[in-house]
């Protein structure tokens, strides 16, 4: 498979052959799987405190008043301690001893990242996800890129690549969540951008666009190239990535 390396003005610079990573089978499953997983991992374990509903000094009447044998408060009739009492403990309650991370095989988990990345060179599926761009995927540039230090250097860079309309499309769809969860330190919801892969170090320049992510190849796992589950993320790759992927 082979990818045209274009420079930071949208020109056509050469032609590459890509990894043979690109070339492998598209693994919906195991793509959802590897990032069902690595969402788990940031759940935190809740739960109510061992003896919560039962400190109290209620005890049962015993037979021969003409009332059930529940536990009553010691200085009235009322029920306590019991879940089907009003003030009564919680029936079943969560535990912090619930295990809430997902296990994936680790050869799964590469296989997943292996699928993930070839998704980014399907047009289909990159079209799928509501991207916006011009001319093909996947999209390689120089390692010139790299080196742009200034947000409205990459932001020319993008344009000229026909890659800004998505983020523009990222920009506009931000909005307040709808539910509780804005109370919740997550008040607003935005959709997903480019992702720009580079060699050793995240491009930093790139970092304040709406819905980007900037990573280093080292860096990258299926959660970026499949944010919800769902594949085709439109992905700048820079030629050194690419190099160290080999």
């Amino acid at each position: 498979m082979k990818a045209n390396v274009r420079s930071i003005d949208g020109s056509v610079m050469r032609e590459i052959d890509l990894p043979a990573v690109f070339d492998e089978l598209y693994r919906p499953d195991l793509i959802k799987k590897a990032v069902l997983a690595i969402q788990s991992t940031r759940l935190q374990p809740h739960g109510t405190h061992p003896y919560a509903g039962i400190r109290s000094s209620a005890v049962g009447w015993g037979s021969g008043r003409g009332a059930s044998h529940v536990p009553r408060l010691k200085n009235g009739s009322r029920a306590a301690k019991v879940p089907q009492a009003k003030g009564g403990r919680a029936a079943h309650p969560p535990v912090t001893a619930k295990v809430l991370e997902k296990k994936i095989n680790k050869q799964e988990r590469w296989a997943a990242l292996r699928s993930a990345i070839a998704a980014t060179a399907v047009p289909e599926l990159v079209t799928l996800r509501g991207h916006r761009f011009e001319g093909e995927v996947p999209v390689v540039v120089d390692e010139g890129f790299e080196n742009l230090t200034k947000t409205a250097d990459v932001i020319a860079a993008l344009g000229a690549l026909g890659l800004y309309a998505d983020v523009e499309r990222s920009k506009a769809s931000k909005k307040v969540r709808a539910g509780r969860g804005k109370m919740r330190g997550r008040r607003y919801k935005q959709r997903k951008s480019v992702l720009i892969v580079t060699g050793d170090e995240p491009l930093r320049a790139a970092r304040n666009l709406a819905g980007v992510d900037a990573v280093s190849i080292y860096d990258l796992d299926a959660e970026l190239l499949a944010p919800g589950t769902h594949a085709g993320r439109l992905t700048v790759w820079s030629e050194s990535a690419l190099k160290r992927m080999e």
